[in-house]
């Protein structure tokens, strides 16, 4: 049976950043994980100098994080490795959870047609960090493996990063820091900084196991079964015929006893129950947690992913929570760099995603607390609705074997224009838009696809002739502006571009009946694909005034007034 060969990635000896130490970058990443690669291919994406750094010289060792959400891979899409991930992934949408052997609750990820990713795919880590690593080379990141951040020492303008190599320690300043080194981050503990929450007080194992077996590609979650009674079983396949089993053990539990194969192979035999040959890939123990820092801003150094905040695998929140940061993060952090928007900016990073956090961190809990209940009459609790689940529908719902990773909707960010007109679903200021077919130059494609790395202006039209001459001339407007918006028609019969404005043909009707728009509705979306503000009517300024929130130039301009009042009122 074939198992994966860890690909080893050049090193450079760091002669060029020692000769006149120290050196100044512009934005230096620590951490090559994948939320630290998702941060240098989106800041290349947005234009920006990348030097990144990372300890080891090869990808994450085991499979590690292995199912990435629908909102995740939507991500991906927009920083080019979308295709790769899920093309090598295994797709699913369907869960189901089991009382002993019998089941009492199912769910569909993705239950209405028209999109583009399935609600789920389940692929090994480490595939993940090498199709990123191979699209960060490509879009010119500078990769320094084996280099090794000893330290950081935050600066009024930056931070300075002391560096470890084979050929001899450095150090370099950087403009900003983007901190990305995982659940022990060296930087976030060297410099102090409070993280808070919950560890729980039990252990799991996880075996990899490679083999052939006809299990339909769904997550299998088992209370109580009868091959490993009393305890909880979780089920996923990987790529590569890899199968990820999860194996409850208890607090109690030596780690260093349950990961040896001699202990692992019969759990496995027994789960399986027939003499099917396997081979042991990878195992490890591990208990959760669930906390954050308090901040995930500290001046010009600002943590994302594992580093700022970690949560239990029920629920798979851990990377595509990452994921979500850096979305959030990067474009504004782009246009500050730029100075295109204030500071203040990247305030707004701190509080979305915290906000996110907490969200996150609150169901996985839920989640924790259902699978290893603290005390009696918990247990009781959620023994009597396994028990009702089998024959009570109402009961199917109280079954929290780990719901799963659903986007934040920023409904709270400062950023959001509140809507003045009247709109029903879900796409309110904040929440990522959902994907819908559209066709573009006759070709059948997606929506999200069009989207994203820049201010959009979608405009709603029976067709492109119904388009207010005056609409158009204000288009090239705004694309002329310090901080560009691309209109957008999304029409809802087909034809041809116009000059200045691209041209969506909403070809099943999906675009429009999930953002319950009608002719002359417009939407202002954000690089990120978060809606920033929407409207009944196209109207320039308001359009202009949504913008400058979405960019905190707003903040800046109230900054400014107060000023020169003090400054006259003296």
């Amino acid at each position: 049976m074939a198992t994966y060969t860890y690909p080893t990635f050049p090193y450079h000896p760091p002669h060029d950043l020692m000769q006149t130490a120290p050196q100044r970058k512009p934005l230096v990443v620590i951490g090559a994980g994948p939320v630290g690669l998702a941060a240098a291919i989106d800041a290349r994406l947005h234009g920006l100098d990348v030097l990144l750094f990372d300890e080891e010289d090869s990808v994450s060792f085991g499979s590690r994080a292995v199912c990435y959400a629908k909102r995740a891979l939507e991500i991906l899409d927009r920083l080019g490795v979308g295709d790769p991930i899920v093309d090598k992934g295994v797709g699913w949408n369907v869960g189901r959870t089991f009382l002993r052997e019998e089941e009492v609750y199912h769910f569909d990820l993705v239950p209405e047609p028209g999109h583009k990713r399935p609600g789920m795919i389940n692929l090994q880590q480490y595939h993940l960090e090498e199709a990123l690593v191979k699209r960060a080379t490509e879009l010119g990141v500078d990769l320094r493996w084996k280099y090794k951040v000893a330290g950081v020492q935050p600066l009024e303008n930056g931070g300075r990063v002391s560096v470890e190599t084979p050929d001899g320690a450095f150090e370099i300043d950087a403009d900003w820091l983007i901190v990305a080194d995982g659940a022990r981050s060296n930087v976030r503990r060297q410099l102090g900084l409070d993280i808070e929450g919950h560890v729980f007080k039990d252990r799991f194992l996880i075996a990899d196991v490679i083999m052939e077996a006809d299990y339909p590609a769904e997550r299998w979650f088992w209370f109580d079964p009868p091959f490993h009674p009393n305890q909880s079983v979780l089920l996923h396949k990987q790529s590569d015929n890899v199968w990820r089993i999860d194996f409850q053990l208890g607090w109690d539990a030596d780690p260093e006893e349950e990961k040896k194969p001699e202990n692992i192979i019969p759990r496995v035999k027994a789960m399986l129950g027939d003499e099917r040959p396997f081979a042991l890939e990878w195992a490890s123990i591990y208990t959760f947690q669930c906390r954050r820092m308090k901040n995930f801003r500290h001046g010009r150094l600002l943590f994302v992913g594992d580093a700022a905040h970690q949560v239990s695998p029920f629920g798979a929140r851990g990377a595509n929570s990452g994921f979500q940061d850096t979305d959030d993060l990067v474009w504004k952090l782009a246009l500050v760099m730029k100075g295109l928007a204030p500071d203040a900016l990247l305030d707004t990073y701190d509080a979305d995603r915290t906000y996110a956090a907490d969200e996150n961190i609150r169901n996985s809990t839920r989640s924790t607390d259902f699978i290893t209940p603290k005390s009696a009459v918990s247990k009781l609790f959620r023994n009597a609705a396994l028990e009702l689940a089998r024959t009570q529908p109402f009961a199917r719902k109280l079954v929290n074997s780990g719901r799963l990773s659903v986007p934040a909707f920023l409904v709270n960010s400062a950023l959001n224009t509140p809507d003045a007109d009247t709109f029903e679903g879900n796409m309110v200021p904040g929440a990522p838009l959902d994907d819908a077919p559209v066709r573009v130059d006759g070709q059948d494609a997606w929506l999200l696809d069009q989207l994203g790395n820049r201010f959009q202006l979608l405009v709603f039209a029976d067709s492109v002739e119904q388009i207010d001459p005056a609409l158009r001339a204000q288009a090239a407007e705004l694309a002329d502006a310090a901080i560009p918006v691309e209109t957008v028609a999304v029409t809802a019969r087909a034809g041809n571009g116009t000059a200045g404005m691209a041209v969506l043909h909403d070809r099943e009707g999906l675009v429009a009946q999930r953002l319950n728009a009608r002719p002359g509705t417009v939407y202002l979306m954000r690089p990120d694909q978060h809606v920033a503000a929407r409207w009944r009517r196209f109207d320039l300024h308001a359009v202009q005034r949504a913008l400058a929130r979405a960019a905190a130039q707003d903040i800046a301009s109230a900054a400014t007034r107060h000023a020169a009042l003090e400054t006259a009122a003296a």
